[in-house]
C-alpha cells in the first residue's frame, strides 16, 4: 500500500492509515493531557500545537473532530472545574480563583464559568457556603461548640445541681431509683453512704 503523507505523518515513513490513525490520536492524547496538567500555566492554541509539531489551526480542526470541542473550550472546561473546587472551599475571593486556574482576565472568566455552571461565580460561591452552613457536619459542629460552653457538670444533671442529688431522685432513694419506704432521710443517707466510709468512721470511734 503506499505511504501516505499529511501534516501530522512522519516524513519517508511508510505507514498505513489505520497506523498513521493511532499516531494522530496519540498526539492529540498527549495535547489533552497537557491542558489536564498544566490548565493553570498561560497556554493557548499555538503553544499547544508547536509542542505536538503541527500548525495551530490544524491541531483545532483535529482536536474538534477527535473530542467535540475546540482547543480552547476543552482548556477553558477543565480551568472551570478547578475553580468550582477553589470557590466551595470558600476561603479564595472570585478574582483569586480566576488567577488561580489560569485566566488573565475576570471578565472572560466570569462569563465562561455562567455559561458552564448556570449561575455567576460570586452566586455559585455564597451558595455553596449557604449549603455548608446547613450540613449535618455544620449542625455537630455547633453543638458541640454549645456543649462545650458546660463544663464540669455530670452528665444527667444542670449546672449547679448538687453532686449528691440528681433530678428526679432524693435522699431517700438508692442509687438506682428505688425509695426506702417509711426511713428517715437522714438515715437513708447513712444506710446508702459507701461501705468504706462508714467503715472509716467506726475505726476512728474505737
Amino acid at each position: 500500500m503506499e505511504a501516505t503523507v499529511g501534516p501530522w505523518h512522519d516524513r519517508g515513513v511508510t505507514t498505513t492509515p489505520d497506523d498513521q490513525r493511532l499516531r494522530d490520536l496519540a498526539r492529540l492524547r498527549r495535547v489533552r493531557d497537557r491542558i489536564d496538567r498544566e490548565y493553570a500555566q498561560p497556554l493557548d492554541v499555538t503553544a499547544l500545537a508547536s509542542g505536538v509539531h503541527v500548525s495551530a489551526g490544524h491541531l483545532s480542526r483535529e482536536f474538534k473532530a477527535a473530542y467535540g470541542e475546540s482547543v480552547y473550550a476543552y482548556l477553558m472546561t477543565r480551568r472551570i472545574e478547578r475553580a468550582k473546587a477553589l470557590l466551595r472551599r470558600g476561603d479564595l475571593s472570585v478574582t483569586d480563583v480566576c488567577f488561580a486556574v489560569g485566566c488573565s482576565s475576570l471578565g472572560t472568566f466570569s462569563t465562561r464559568f455562567t455559561e458552564l455552571v448556570g449561575v455567576p461565580p460570586s452566586v455559585y460561591r455564597r451558595r455553596a457556603a449557604e449549603s455548608d452552613a446547613g450540613s449535618p457536619a455544620a449542625a455537630e459542629s455547633r453543638a458541640a461548640a454549645a456543649a462545650g460552653t458546660v463544663r464540669g457538670a455530670a452528665p444527667g444533671t444542670s449546672p449547679g445541681a448538687s453532686p449528691e442529688t440528681t433530678p428526679g431522685t432524693d435522699a431517700g432513694a438508692f442509687p438506682g431509683g428505688e425509695r426506702l419506704d417509711g426511713m428517715p432521710a437522714c438515715v437513708a443517707r447513712r444506710v446508702t453512704r459507701p461501705v468504706r466510709n462508714r467503715e472509716a468512721q467506726a475505726g476512728r470511734r474505737s
